[in-house]
């Protein structure tokens, strides 16, 4: 379960207040000391228990401010050092067009006056980041500017650190070892996915780092594009496995200001509904969860999150200006991760040329009366059926590659507007391996909970049964 809230800060409670005064009346009984040390003693013991307050009014609202009393203000400082130095390569010697296996193995470490950070990759993921429409000025503002990160709380049982950059664009999760050795194990078929199918619902990896700091354990952390982006006006989240066991979350009391992300056996009895983008939605999830089946890893989770749409929102979907927006995006570099010989993809709109009447063959799909596409038919002769190390040819076609048109918005490929709402999508957490302790785990749950669906089994069950899920639950 994860929590969230709008509030970065709380102030402690009348109570808590009080009993941080209490100290001074504690000690009254006790030996008398000089009286500086008294004081100082005196005040490192207020401050224990003010900061233990806050800390603990902070965890109930789940997402807070790294101020300079916090324990990682030291750390995430310097994490926005070595990443503003690292980001700053990549500006002024951006990667080449074509990508090489050196680029893929590269790791480059940076010294500095407290620190060390090595990044992994760093061409790789400047390239990716910049297919995603991402500017590296934009991506070192958001990461390293003078604002505080938030700390995101989780009692998921993963002993990561999470944090948010303060826009909210940008997750830093700190990984082990083993998490960083599979993804750039599996970098260049992530990559390879990412290209045949531009328009995927897997977490988009933007930079993976270590830190080493003397004195200290040595840090490794990823850096991700936030699914639930922008977050404004979201009013439900949910984390979907597809399974029943440990799969409900008490919501928040009404009116409070906890947000609670909810879980599968909240979200039973309500639908995604999307009418013509329903087909599209489907197809991509069997195409990423096959891929991830592939690689042989299950307990990824299906992120869902909704708010209502505004009337000039519903709107848009219809306008002519609002199609040929969309088509551009939808097509272009710099909306999302293609192929550099975008020109060869049908549909690309000219920038002289917006005013051209529209039709469908102008994009290769079919337009429905609001302006979203009609699914085709899934193929499981797709290149991407052939397995992750097989040759791909590369597919500049939208039908083979199943786009839609994109909407004008700041995180297009994680937003699906249905009739009514707009739905936030994405899957995450594609680290975990079925290994010999997942097999026994899978054992000791199957005798546990017998009859009853759970997180741990195959890789193929779970791929089938999270796209049976969505096939179930959306209309």
């Amino acid at each position: 379960m994860f929590l969230w809230t709008s509030t970065t800060r709380s102030e402690p409670s009348e109570d808590q207040s009080q009993n941080s005064s209490r100290p001074e009346m504690e000690m009254s009984g006790a030996p008398r000391m000089p009286g500086r040390q008294q004081q100082q003693q005196r005040s490192g013991t207020v401050k224990r228990r003010r900061w233990g307050g806050l800390r603990q009014q902070w965890k109930l609202l789940g997402l807070f401010e790294i101020d300079q009393q916090h324990e990682f203000y030291s750390l995430t400082s310097m994490m926005k050092e070595g990443l503003a130095a690292a980001i700053q390569t990549t500006i002024d010697s951006p990667p080449t067009k074509d990508l090489s296996d050196d680029d893929f193995r590269s790791e480059v470490t940076q010294d500095h006056k407290e620190f060390s950070l090595e990044t992994f990759a760093g061409p790789v993921f400047a390239s990716l980041r910049g297919s995603l429409g991402i500017t590296e000025e934009e991506y070192q503002q958001s990461l390293c500017s003078e604002n505080c990160y938030l700390q995101f709380i989780s009692n998921s049982k993963s002993k990561a650190d999470f944090f948010l950059t303060n826009d909210k664009r940008f997750f830093l999760k700190t990984q082990n070892k083993r998490e960083i050795k599979f993804l750039l194990a599996n970098l260049k078929i992530y990559i390879k996915h990412l290209k045949n199918y531009p328009h995927s619902l897997l977490v988009k990896f933007l930079g993976v780092h270590k830190i080493r700091i003397p004195g200290s354990r040595k840090k490794y952390f990823i850096v991700m594009q936030s699914v639930f982006y922008p977050d404004d006006r979201i009013n439900a989240r949910y984390d979907i496995k597809g399974c029943e066991v440990s799969r409900w979350t008490e919501p928040a009391p009404e009116g409070s200001q906890i947000i609670v992300v909810l879980k599968d056996l909240n979200f039973e009895g309500q639908f995604i509904s999307l009418e013509h983008q329903r087909s599209w939605l489907v197809q991509q999830v069997e195409i990423d969860t096959n891929f991830l089946q592939r690689l042989n890893v299950l307990d990824y989770s299906f992120l869902l999150a909704y708010q209502p749409l505004h009337q000039d929102e519903r709107n848009q979907s219809l306008s002519f200006a609002s199609l040929i927006v969309r088509t551009k995006r939808s097509v272009n570099p710099g909306s999302s991760p293609i192929y550099t010989s975008v020109v060869g993809v049908p549909g690309a709109v000219p920038d002289d040329d917006a005013s051209r009447p529209f039709s469908e063959s102008d994009s290769g799909l079919k337009l429905s009366h609001d302006g979203d596409t009609t699914g085709s038919s899934f193929s499981p002769t797709c290149p991407e059926h052939v397995g992750p190390g097989a040759d791909t040819p590369e597919i500049p076609d939208f039908k083979t590659q199943n786009r839609r048109l994109l909407p004008n918005l700041k995180n297009p490929l994680h937003v699906i507007d249905g009739p009514e709402q707009r739905y936030f999508i994405g899957i995450i957490d594609i680290f975990t391996v079925y290994s010999f302790k997942k097999r026994l785990e899978h054992l000791w749950k199957s005798l546990r909970h017998p009859g009853r669906s759970f997180s741990t089994v195959s890789p193929d069950a779970y791929c089938l049964r999270l796209c049976q899920w969505v096939q179930d639950h959306t209309k």
